[in-house]
């Protein structure tokens, strides 16, 4: 696997895993179930790494990165399965964040 993948190919990779199946992509309710499942485990992740509950040494061993995964593949299936592509979706989100935020935060360049 290579970190240097584009979202197409993201989406393609999913797309060749789940088309493998009979049963295909799930429901968009039933992936909505999932995903919030996996923000779940994410966020209990979290919570272990840096928060005040601390894992039970019964518990196993997961990571924030695989849990992100979890969550990355989820959303992928989703957006897979309504035929939305991630990439123009990123690009339309960041341009109404360069338009509507622009004057919100205080720019690292700007003078003190």
């Amino acid at each position: 696997m290579n970190g240097e993948k584009t979202m197409k190919q993201l989406q393609q990779d999913v797309d060749k895993y789940i088309g493998q199946y009979k049963e295909g992509y799930f429901q968009p309710m039933e992936m909505m179930a999932r995903m919030t499942e996996e923000l779940g485990e994410l966020s209990r992740e979290v919570m272990h790494e840096y928060g005040p509950k601390k894992k039970k040494s019964t518990e196993d061993v997961n990571s924030i990165e695989e849990e992100m995964g979890d969550v990355l593949f989820v959303l992928i299936c989703m957006a897979n399965s309504m035929d939305i592509d991630l990439a123009q979706a990123h690009d339309r989100v960041m341009e109404k964040f360069a338009s509507r935020d622009k004057d919100r935060w205080t720019r690292k360049d700007e003078d003190k």
